[in-house]
This record gives C-alpha cells, sequence and structure tokens, in this order.
C-alpha cells in the first residue's frame, strides 16, 4: 500500500478517529434533514407544473419513461414515492414531495460527511443546513427534479469514498473493500438516474490513485466494483425497453424498445448538438461563473479558494476529488446551453459547503494552538476542534445564509404557484370533444399528466412535436390538414416562424391570447370560405 500524500486530521494531536454512538452520529443529520424537508415544504410547488416538471410527475406515478437520458432511477424511485407517499395528497404534488426528501437527505449526509472530515458535529450542521439553503438545492427541493436525486447520490458518493478512505488509512477499523464496491454501486444507481454522474468518474479515479494506488491493482476488488456498477445500470435502464415494449406504459418518450431508440434516449442524442466551446468567450464565462458563485454564496464567495486551499493542504486527496468534479462540472455546464444549466452546479455546491469547513476547523485548531502557546499550555488537546472557537466560526459561516433567508425564500416560493393546474382546467374546459392539439413541451406534459395520471378527457388527440417525430407525422401543417374538417384542432406554439406560418395559412380563433403562442382555435384554410 502506498502511503497517503497528507493524513486527514484537521486538528493537532489527533489519533484514530473517534466514533460517536449511533444517536450521537444519526440525530445531527436527521435534524438538518427534518429542517431542509420544512424548508422544501413551505415553499413547494402545491401540484401540477409546466415543462419537464409535469413530465416528472408523470412518468413516476405510471412508471413511464422520460426525455434523454431517460432518468429510470428516478422513474423507479417515484413510482414506489407514488404508492408510499398517497396520504399525502395528488400524483404531482408527491412528486414535488420526492424531491423534497431528496435534498433534505442530501444535507442529511453532508451533516456526516463534514463531521466526519472535520470530527465536529457543528460543523457538518452548518454545512448540512448550508446546502439545503441555498438557493439552487432549496429551488430544486420544490418541485419535481431528477436532479434532487442526483444530489442525493453525489452526497452519498462522498460519504463512501471518504469512509473508504479512512479505513484503508487505518484511522477507522473495519475492512475498507465493502465502501468502495458500495461507491460503485451507489455510482451506477447515479448514472441511471442522470449521465451528469459520467463526469465524477475521472475525480473517482483520481482519488482511488491518491489514497492507493495499489487498488488498481486489486483486480479482485476492481471486479467487484466493475460488477456492481454494471448491474445497478443495467437493472435500471431495463425500465426503459420493458415499459416501453413487453410492459408498456401509457406515457413513453420515443423508442427505448428499440435498439437504437434505447441508445438515443440512454445517450442524451437529441442534446448532442447543445455544446458550444466555454473558451470562445473566456472572460464572460468566467464572469457569468462568478456570479453564479456569488448568487449562491453571497459574502462567502471570496473564502472559496481559500477554502480549497486549506482542504489541499490538509486533506489532499479529498481535495483532488472534489476539485477536479468542480472543476470538470462548471467547464461542461458552462458549455451546455440547453435549459435552465443552473442545476447542473448543484455538486460543485455541496463540495464547496465541505471546503468551507474544512477550513472553519483548520482555523478552529490553528487559533486554539496559538492560545495554548501564548499560555504556554502543554495540556493534551482535546477531542475535536475548540468547543468555543468552533462555535464562533460555525456562527461566522451560517450567518449569510441566516441574513439571507428572507429573499431567498421569497426567490424559491412556489407554495402559491397553480398557473399550471388553472390552464389545464381552463383548457380542458374549452377544447371541444374529440378535438386534437398540436402543442409543444411545456404544454404538453401538463395536458399528458391530466389524460394519463387523472385520466381526463381520454377523447383529446394530444400531439406534440415528439409525436410527430416518433409517428411520423409530417410538420405541424401535416398534422393540422389531416384533422381539419374532421375534429377540432387546436394550436399552442413556441417559435415565430411556425406562429406567422399558422397566421398565413389558417383562419385562427385566439382563445387566450394575441397569436398562436396561446391556445387558438384553427377555424379553416385561408381563402377557403365558410
Amino acid at each position: 500500500m502506498v502511503t497517503p500524500v497528507r493524513a486527514p486530521s484537521l486538528t493537532r494531536g489527533r489519533g484514530p478517529a473517534h466514533v460517536p454512538s449511533a444517536v450521537g452520529r444519526l440525530a445531527p443529520p436527521a435534524a438538518v434533514a427534518l429542517v431542509a424537508l420544512v424548508a422544501a415544504r413551505t415553499a413547494m410547488l402545491p401540484g401540477l407544473g409546466f415543462w419537464d416538471t409535469a413530465e416528472l410527475q408523470a412518468v413516476g406515478p405510471l412508471l413511464g419513461t422520460a426525455h434523454p437520458p431517460g432518468f429510470p432511477t428516478w422513474v423507479l424511485l417515484g413510482w414506489f414515492a407514488s404508492v408510499v407517499l398517497q396520504p399525502f395528497g395528488e400524483p404531482a404534488f408527491r412528486m414535488n414531495l420526492l424531491a423534497g426528501l431528496c435534498v433534505a437527505a442530501a444535507a442529511g449526509i453532508t451533516v456526516d460527511l463534514v463531521r466526519v472530515m472535520t470530527r465536529s458535529a457543528l460543523l457538518g450542521i452548518v454545512a448540512g443546513l448550508g446546502l439545503a439553503l441555498t438557493p439552487v438545492a432549496w429551488s430544486i427541493a420544490t418541485h419535481a427534479e431528477a436532479h434532487a436525486l442526483h444530489l442525493v447520490f453525489v452526497a452519498a458518493l462522498l460519504r463512501l469514498l471518504v469512509a473508504w478512505e479512512l479505513r484503508v488509512r487505518g484511522l477507522i477499523a473495519g475492512s475498507a473493500d465493502r465502501y468502495l464496491v458500495a461507491a460503485a454501486v451507489v455510482f451506477g444507481l447515479s448514472v441511471g438516474n442522470h449521465s451528469l454522474t459520467l463526469l465524477l468518474a475521472p475525480p473517482i479515479a483520481l482519488f482511488v490513485w491518491a489514497v492507493d494506488r495499489e487498488t488498481w491493482r486489486n483486480r479482485r476488488l476492481i471486479g467487484w466494483c466493475a460488477a456492481g456498477l454494471v448491474a445497478a445500470v443495467v437493472l435500471v435502464y431495463l425500465e426503459l425497453p420493458l415499459r416501453a415494449g413487453p410492459f408498456r406504459a401509457p406515457l413513453v418518450y420515443g423508442r427505448p424498445d428499440t435498439w437504437d431508440g434505447f441508445w438515443y434516449i440512454a445517450l442524451g442524442q437529441q442534446f448532442l448538438g447543445s455544446t458550444v466551446n466555454p473558451l470562445a468567450d473566456l472572460p464572460g464565462t468566467v464572469g457569468t461563473l462568478v456570479d453564479r458563485v456569488i448568487l449562491q454564496f453571497g459574502i462567502l464567495a471570496p473564502l472559496l479558494p481559500v477554502a480549497f486551499a486549506v482542504t489541499y493542504a490538509r486533506w489532499r486527496s479529498y481535495a483532488l476529488l472534489s476539485g477536479s468534479a468542480v472543476l470538470i462540472t462548471c467547464v461542461f455546464a458552462s458549455a451546455y446551453m440547453n435549459a435552465e444549466i443552473g442545476r447542473y452546479y448543484l455538486g460543485p455546491v455541496l463540495m464547496a459547503w465541505t471546503w468551507l469547513a474544512i477550513l472553519a476547523a483548520r482555523v478552529a485548531g490553528t487559533l486554539d494552538w496559538v492560545v495554548d502557546w501564548l499560555a504556554d499550555d502543554e495540556a493534551e488537546t482535546s477531542e475535536g476542534p475548540p468547543r468555543i472557537l468552533t462555535v464562533v466560526l460555525a456562527l461566522a459561516l451560517i450567518a449569510p445564509t441566516s441574513l439571507a433567508l428572507g429573499d431567498r425564500s421569497a426567490a424559491v416560493d412556489v407554495s402559491h404557484d397553480r398557473d399550471a393546474a388553472a390552464w389545464l382546467d381552463h383548457a380542458l374546459a374549452v377544447m371541444e370533444p374529440g378535438a386534437v392539439i398540436v402543442s409543444w413541451w411545456s404544454y404538453s406534459t401538463p395536458l399528458w399528466y391530466a389524460q394519463r395520471v387523472e385520466g381526463r378527457r381520454s377523447d383529446l388527440l394530444i400531439v406534440d412535436d415528439r409525436t410527430r417525430l416518433d409517428e411520423n407525422l409530417g410538420d405541424i401543417t401535416d398534422v393540422i390538414d389531416a384533422h381539419l374538417g374532421r375534429n377540432p384542432v387546436y394550436v399552442i406554439r413556441d417559435d415565430q416562424l411556425e406562429i406567422d406560418l399558422l397566421a398565413e395559412r389558417y383562419e385562427l380563433s385566439f382563445i387566450d391570447g394575441p397569436d398562436a403562442r396561446w391556445l387558438t382555435l384553427v377555424l379553416r384554410p385561408r381563402g377557403s370560405g365558410s
């Protein structure tokens, strides 16, 4: 075994890590998780949403298949949650609650992770609360969102890898191998939730090399890790072809029951053209990233480089893991231009909070040393960072979050947002029996939810852009012409060229707005008479 480059003790006079009782270990994470869940619940979407939210609210209860990369782990967990959480409300709300539970779990795991690395439950509590109340994490906890589950997996991976390292180094007694195998299984489940997990593969490989290079020569251990990872990925991704094929779900995206269709979903081929060169405008890219950091951390943002430097000095292997993961994720997120990209920074936000906690522990240890030196105190250092100094530093770390709590709560609060449900009720009431609606994603998903989860308006034919591709229906005008005169035809479009085309080609009755961007009835082709 190769000697580690740096021992992970953050205060002087440390021996093997102290292991608290089960109650002492579980109480702080549980308390923080409860606070995080309450915070999420107070700001939570009360029901249905638009866009991806409505899709993720539907595919869980239906055990369906979602848009690329399919999110099968979310779907499977969502189905289970939709059964277990039935007493808490309608299916849409249960999926929102699942996201809140996921962020709460991630915050709880962060408490334990930081406690292990700093030997301070208090700093763990601060890091867990800081994560849960960071704007991006708090917002994700308020509505159905697969990235909330991704955050749980990132936290679990970090915790398992640190547990493996501590046992490899002999700082905690027990077998180390099972923790690495468990991390591989969690990695596989996380891949099944979101392919963003793949960005963590190089950092994890670097971490294993930094802790113990001989691990890569342990064929038995690597074999078990590979087997666990592959088994987890295969088992969850089987959900796609099974639910699109022999056990077809009511809501299926694409054709994942075919070989090409499966890889189209699993590899996210739909979004391959969504990247740009982040170096093309390097000052702009850096400026945007700095703005994001300030938005999430406020006045703590300037401390992050210092916190990482201290982490590197005191726990080099973890710094290599988390630092490279943050770098790779931020570069990728800066290059990816599809949808709301802020969600991609959840992992880096978690890791940044661990750096801040390690910085606080190091500062507490240093100040304690200075006090002892000035007092010429040669007494043995107590277990854990000095209590008073740690309390002061913990309060300093959580103070910016506490002061910004009101503004952050207002910014993420969607507890009164019933726009999607109101629009859906209105649209279903307006559209005539047997109608065809040519829609786009943000409106198609709540319509699908109403029809396939709630069983409302089964007479409607909902034609999304995805439907047109999968069923070879042609352009929107092809769909309209195929039904016009036989069925009432409604449209909702987002593309301005399509809006102009519809206005030129058809006589339209605008129901909700001045053009086809809102629900619109297609009356007849222009020039066809009455």
